[in-house]
């Protein structure tokens, strides 16, 4: 008998699906590089001026963006054979077509997936320290992730800002009105405050407060705010796991921020003590179930994972904590709202939004 020593992976493998696999492969590598192509291009504001021009040259348009025309010409090559920017060899001209600017510039807000795509620069700044994860254990603090609060920002500022007053809060109906008439409300983990800001300044009758772990994120929340002229909005550093408010407040949020906490149930569970009796918790979460089998043909689904594994998980990991992932899912959001005393859950979708689900909860 001859036993073939042959990695079981080749000895059996269909050399028609491994060349299939093999151009998926290639495609997956030439995406990775045009995601970091899009976030160079809106960091630095070439798809904006590229919007903004007729057809033009390099030269061109490295002068209306304020940028080396030699690194300008080099991204450019990158887009065109990405088939993001059209090239006219004739002319030596490039341009953005219309359809492609209204989702990778500064004016088609909320819809600038170039936002998006910086997250793949702030996660593999700390690939390292996540490979040494793999290895022994533990997680990477928030403190690791540089550009966090900034890219966060911006993202907030697509994903809850642009639909907050459209769209989030008329999912509890009459919240509108009790907003204008005046409530008290906070806001946890907010970040540099953007959802906070904008509602504090369009109901200057009720009274907002944000809470956030990081000093940094807290200072620029508060700058805002006195440029803005807001004297109904206050921000401090507090970690939600400790917070000690009771019966405050008529309105808690929670944007994006509930699976990323070390003490998930302790966090709900002093929300849920924070609100006065009839009291609102909203909360936006990922859009995932809790088994991976529902996740499998998410449209986002290796993207929601992949940002789990390189911060929402290790973060929460680095405090010792439960670690729940991004993917966590609706039936363990649920479970858990249910064991911090919130009654009458509702979950709700938005019809723009692929990424998140909206629970309503009560105390």
């Amino acid at each position: 008998m001859t036993t073939s020593t042959a990695p079981a992976s080749t000895r059996s493998a269909d050399p028609e699906r491994v060349e299939a696999f093999a151009s998926h492969l290639l495609d997956v590598i030439n995406h990775g590089a045009v995601a970091l192509g899009l976030s160079v291009g809106h960091r630095t504001g070439l798809f904006d001026a590229l919007s903004a021009l007729p057809p033009s040259s390099s030269e061109a348009i490295a002068d209306t963006a304020g940028l080396d025309e030699r690194y300008v010409r080099e991204w450019l090559g990158a887009m065109v054979t990405a088939r993001i920017v059209e090239f006219e060899a004739a002319t030596g001209r490039y341009a953005l077509p219309a359809e492609h600017a209204a989702l990778l510039t500064r004016a088609s807000t909320p819809d600038n997936l170039a936002v998006t795509a910086q997250w793949f620069a702030v996660l593999a700044g700390v690939e390292d320290r996540i490979v040494e994860c793999f290895h022994r254990g533990g997680g990477v603090p928030y403190e690791a992730f540089g550009r966090f609060h900034e890219v966060m920002a911006e993202e907030s500022a697509q994903t809850v800002v642009a639909a907050l007053f459209d769209h989030i809060l008329p999912l509890a109906p009459g919240l509108n009105d009790r907003l204008r008439d005046g409530i008290d409300v906070l806001d946890v983990g907010c970040g540099r405050g953007r959802a906070l800001l904008a509602m504090a300044s369009e109901y200057p009758s009720s009274r907002f407060r944000g809470y956030e772990l990081s000093d940094e994120a807290v200072a620029a929340a508060r700058a805002e705010a006195m440029e803005m002229g807001l004297r109904n909005v206050v921000f401090a550093t507090v970690d939600a796991a400790l917070m000690t408010d009771e019966a405050r407040f008529d309105l808690v949020t929670a944007f994006d921020i509930v699976h990323d906490q070390a003490h998930p149930d302790t966090v709900l569970a002093n929300l849920h003590r924070a609100l006065r009796p009839g009291g609102l918790f909203l909360m936006q979460d990922i859009s995932t179930h809790t088994p991976l089998e529902s996740n499998i043909d998410h449209p986002l689904g290796p993207f929601l994972y992949t940002i789990s594994y390189t911060h929402c998980m290790t973060v929460s990991l680095a405090q010792d904590g439960a670690g729940l992932g991004t993917c966590w899912g609706r039936e363990l959001a649920e479970t858990m709202l249910a064991e911090a005393g919130f009654g009458g859950v509702e979950v709700h979708t938005l019809p723009h939004d692929i990424q998140n689900f909206f629970y309503l909860a009560r105390r």
